[in-house]
């Protein structure tokens, strides 16, 4: 989306197109357990309270409605709800979902506990009824400048929406659907995670917001809507663990340093920086905390990666290729390696008295001397 056509929405819908002195964050709650409310508190760079007081230069000041951080309550609290609906506030508003979408019509067209009335989840009431989070989503989502899912419960379903759940939960692109624009143009902009990296949703968010404040262009999203400099890589790309399954060394237990790919880990195919990013201020995370990862932030999750900590069956073939070049390389390496711990004045007798230090055997003299004839031999 270039800016021009930004500004073209914007003015059809009545909505500034920057720069802008604050802008108005409406998050709503789904089928969650709240704990990417949690990792979005933990985030660096920039801080939810930096964007929150405005200090970030460039970027718009954030007033933010949050069913947990908000002081206010009750109508007060749904009053920037009614005004964003109605077109009353003073700036645009980015709806942010945690939580997976339950399907209320379930229940309104009678296909599941017919005749109860019911609701699965509700923010408010109108006139006595309660009004659920689906439907502030279909009320509020259209006229937004921009709509973020934040965790794998909105942005794919995640654990409410696993086979066999009675709720009909759904990721918020399953509720909107294919067609769905924000006000801007924006489809609906993903963040997965269980929970996902707070500083990956303050970083997406600030990117957009500077894209709204039409200073930077959109930054790239992949085909999913996810933010393609997050999750273009594996987990494997940025493991600490990756050099071991190249040389096909993979761990027997946890606690060992190995790769854990033969104790559960699908980090070779899942998209997430968790390994290179860590989980808060670039500490923690899966794979450094001796845990595998169970492919949290991928559409497929849980159904595709269950059952989980078992080994995954694509692993043994992987397994098997790695171990038979790793037998190969490996010994080439250590070859090379002692060699490189050896100084030139060192041919036959090392001088520390650490350990033996013999020689080099027969067989490095002459692999190293080929070595040696081709580094020099450019």
């Amino acid at each position: 989306m270039i800016p021009q056509i930004a500004d073209k929405q914007a003015e059809q819908t009545k909505l500034p197109s920057g720069p802008l002195e604050k802008i108005y964050v409406i998050w709503l709650a789904g089928g969650s357990c709240d704990g990417c409310s949690v990792s979005v508190l933990g985030a660096t760079n920039p801080s939810l309270e930096s964007l929150m007081a405005g200090t970030v230069p460039g970027l718009p000041k954030l007033v933010v409605s949050h069913t947990v951080l908000s002081i206010e309550s009750g109508d007060e609290y749904l009053d920037q709800f009614r005004r964003a609906e109605r077109g009353e506030l003073d700036a645009p508003y980015v709806v942010v979902l945690e939580g997976s979408v339950t399907n209320e019509r379930q229940i309104k067209d009678g296909s599941y506990n017919k005749g109860s009335g019911g609701f699965y989840i509700a923010i408010g009431e109108e006139n006595g009824r309660p009004i659920s989070t689906a439907e502030w989503l279909d009320r509020l989502c259209p006229k937004a400048a921009a709509v973020i899912a934040i965790g794998t419960c909105a942005t794919w379903g995640g654990i409410p929406a696993a086979e066999g759940n009675a709720t009909g939960a759904m990721g918020l692109m399953d509720h909107l659907g294919t067609d769905f624009r924000s006000a801007f143009g924006l489809p609906v902009i993903n963040i997965p995670g269980c929970a996902p990296i707070g500083d990956n949703f303050i970083e997406t968010v600030a990117s957009v917001l500077l894209f709204l404040q039409g200073l930077t262009p959109l930054p790239e999203f992949d085909e999913l809507g996810r933010p393609a400099w997050l999750y273009g890589e594996t987990v494997h790309d940025g493991c600490p663990r990756a050099g071991y399954y190249e040389e096909g060394n993979f761990a027997k237990g946890y606690g060992d340093k190995e790769c854990l790919v033969e104790l559960g880990c699908w980090g070779p195919v899942v998209q997430c920086n968790m390994a290179s990013r860590g989980a808060v201020n670039g500490i923690g995370g899966c794979m450094q905390s001796g845990g595998v990862c169970i492919g949290c932030t991928m559409p497929g999750f849980p159904d595709k990666f269950s059952p989980m900590y078992a080994k995954p069956p694509g692993s043994g073939v992987s397994a098997t290729f790695t171990r038979a070049v790793g037998s190969v390389i490996k010994p080439l390496r250590r070859v090379t390696q002692r060699d490189k711990n050896r100084s030139i004045r060192w041919s036959e007798r090392v001088p520390s008295g650490w350990g033996p230090q013999r020689g080099s055997p027969g067989i490095e003299r002459v692999t190293n001397y080929f070595y040696k004839k081709v580094q020099k031999g450019g």
